[in-house]
């Protein structure tokens, strides 16, 4: 690449904050020697500004779109989606975050001020080499198992400590890694408050001792620095690294948890927030699913002695079906309510579909895990999952909406579908 990836500046782009219901024009000029796209995560627009693998910006071209942006406030995202090189392009510093507010943050009781007691945080793993460059080299256990770094960066930055007031404090995590899969917990183990799902917040705090935090999912989580001490966020190791021996039973790796972000309680900064409120005024779904029509999805993994040497195209699929650019898996309507049944197998995936907001029906047969019932525009599945979900927007055979693993490696490898939904 003849320039350093990013928007507007090196690696990543800035944090745009958006009404959550307005028309906001965009516009992305590729300053790069190769072309990109921009999806963005999160928002439920058209098929025709969703930016995903078909809406390419070539090297020199500038792509306007207009987003008519009509939904709840959250925190949500843009990234690259340029099929077979997204890992790359992601790792390399394309994407950034967006939050959609109403203005009313205040009146709820939840912290505002951006960087001080607002704080978004971009979750990523990488490797450097010698240099100090960063290092996207694929071996054979990359390929499979999804691209995992041995060091953290938050917000682009190795070693960052966040400096908080002596009060509330929000944090709006965004897991932007290619494949790693965070378990998030607080070094003294005081709880987190989760306040947001992916498309919207919730209706009223659920305290948490521990998060799972999949590529491309974010959750808003309040804590309480009142007491005046330092902590870390903490994760666990990368729950799939135990795939070949745990296989579908979802089993721990071994090792310790390592340290996420420190952060240091400033008792000279102001605070704004003392409690936690107890009511948000956001929403949980309750759809009507008596006349959802079924779906069923398999995210699949070749299996056997000889899936090592299989093309990376043939590896991952979904119904048996490697992505094809040329062909539509299928097509719904607008106002469809529509009940998938999405399985993984091998590996636990994080599973995004574009164009909706869903709802979290049962996981593995049983009710749904706190922090997935909230709206949800990606989940882990681990094992099977059923998801609910209403289509709002069109999208056409030319440009439709993508469903796909989010481990970004599998997704460029095939594991990707799209669809179209008629007007």
């Amino acid at each position: 690449m003849g320039h350093v990836p990013g928007h507007d500046q090196p690696f990543l782009g800035p944090t745009l904050r958006l009404h959550h219901q307005s028309e906001t024009a965009a516009e992305v000029s590729n300053a790069l020697d190769e072309a990109i796209s921009v999806h963005w995560h999160g928002l439920v627009v058209p098929g025709d500004v969703d930016g995903g693998p078909h809406q390419l910006v070539q090297p020199g071209q500038t792509w306007s779109p207009v987003l008519p942006i009509d939904q709840p406030p959250a925190t949500v995202w843009y990234h690259s989606h340029t099929h077979g090189m997204t890992a790359r392009q992601v790792q390399m510093g394309l994407a950034g975050v967006l939050h959609l507010t109403d203005g009313q943050d205040d009146a709820r009781g939840l912290p505002t001020d951006y960087g001080v007691d607002d704080l978004t945080l971009v979750l990523q793993d990488r490797r450097f080499d010698q240099e100090g460059r960063m290092s996207y080299e694929l071996s054979m256990p990359d390929q499979m198992m999804g691209f995992l770094g041995d060091t953290m960066l938050v917000n682009g930055q190795v070693g960052a400590t966040a400096v908080v007031p002596k009060g509330v404090v929000r944090l709006r995590l965004l897991n932007g890694s290619n494949a790693r899969i965070y378990t998030l917990t607080l070094s003294d183990g005081r709880p987190m408050h989760l306040v947001g799902a992916d498309a919207s917040l919730l209706d009223r705090p659920v305290v948490l001792d521990e998060l799972t935090l999949a590529p491309g999912e974010r959750y808003e989580v309040l804590v309480d620095f009142g007491d005046g001490r330092n902590l870390s966020l903490l994760s666990g190791q990368n729950i799939n690294e135990g795939m070949m021996g745990g296989m579908m039973g979802g089993r721990r790796p071994s090792g310790p948890p390592f340290e996420v972000l420190p952060f240091t309680v400033d008792p000279a900064a102001p605070v704004r927030m003392t409690r936690i409120p107890d009511s948000l005024g956001g929403s949980r779904p309750n759809m009507d699913a008596s006349n959802a029509a079924g779906r069923h999805i398999t995210l699949d993994m070749a299996m056997g002695p000889g899936m090592m040497m299989r093309g990376a195209g043939n590896r991952f699929s979904i119904n048996g079906q490697a992505f094809d650019m040329s062909k539509i898996n299928f097509s719904t309507q607008v106002g469809q309510v529509e009940k998938w049944t999405v399985s993984a197998n091998m590996m636990m995936h994080p599973f995004h579909v574009h164009g909706v907001m869903f709802q979290v029906l049962s996981e593995n047969g049983q009710a749904p895990a706190p922090q997935n019932t909230g709206w949800k525009d990606t989940i882990l599945i681990n094992g099977q999952a059923d998801i609910l979900m209403r289509f709002t927007r069109p999208a056409t055979e030319a440009l439709p909406y993508m469903f796909h693993c989010h481990i970004l490696e599998h997704e460029d490898g095939g594991m990707m579908g799209q669809f179209s939904v008629v007007a």
